[in-house]
């Protein structure tokens, strides 16, 4: 059987999703990577000032690691900086609650030694477009969650009755339905959305920005209500972060 160092290593790419003290020195570091999933490694020594790779392991970088397989959990033995994406997100309060939120939502929404390809690409998009500030940071935020969600399985519908297909637009809208409904399937209790709200929800679904980056603010606190209601069903419970997101 191979037992060279290289049968015990591997190679990752992943973004910084959050980090717990361990010790006097080490960090517990969670990364969510493109081939492995969400994966969660020691990095010894980094909290000391003579650390090589400290600051390419906080939150919302990204990184390309190599990791030693360990008994409990792996080491990150290198890490060189992909995207610093931290600096940019950690400047600006908005673009960081809006990021904690991302990442509380990602780490929720994948499991460990999971591939998940797909939900890596949205967060790191999601930190990208955040440390550059493309658009306003709630949208980035809300548009994230809309997407994570639909790559989770659990895609809304803003046009079509989600319940029976009748084509839209319909003016009622419900999380767990799973979007618009019309007034036939309507439950009671359901909400009222404006048809502002509705183009901009099914926007940031799509990635339309310039409808996005167009809309009114009434629409885009209209629009961080449902998302937030159709997030916490589905998760079964509210993401933390988001009671702290700046909002315009």
């Amino acid at each position: 059987m191979p037992s060279s160092s290289a049968s015990r290593t591997y190679r990752a790419e992943g973004v910084v999703l959050r980090t717990y003290k361990l010790g006097e020195a080490d960090r517990i570091i969670v990364l969510l990577t493109r081939d492995q999933g969400q994966v969660r490694a020691v990095a010894k020594g980094v909290r000391r000032t003579s650390s090589k790779f400290g600051s390419r392991l906080e939150p919302f970088m990204s990184v390309e690691l190599l990791l030693a397989h360990g008994r409990n959990l792996d080491i990150i033995t290198q890490a060189q900086t992909k995207g610093a994406y931290g600096h940019g997100i950690a400047s600006d309060y908005g673009r960081y609650t809006a990021a904690t939120a991302i990442a509380e939502t990602a780490e929720r929404l994948t499991d460990i030694g999971e591939a998940g390809s797909a939900q890596y690409a949205l967060v790191a998009g999601a930190f990208s477009a955040l440390s550059r500030d493309l658009h306003p940071s709630e949208l980035i935020l809300d548009s994230y969650l809309l997407r994570a969600l639909s790559t989770a399985g659990w895609a809304p519908s803003f046009t079509d009755c989600a319940r029976c297909g009748v084509p839209g637009p319909h003016s009622a809208f419900s999380a767990p339905l799973g979007g618009a409904v019309c007034a036939d399937c309507r439950p009671p209790g359901a909400a009222s959305p404006s048809s502002a709200t509705m183009d901009l929800l099914g926007a940031l679904l799509t990635g339309d920005w310039t409808t996005a980056d167009a809309s009114e603010t009434g629409a885009r606190r209209e629009a961080a209500g449902l998302v937030g209601a159709y997030l916490q069903w589905h998760l079964e419970r509210g993401v933390a972060s988001l009671k702290h997101v700046e909002r315009a």
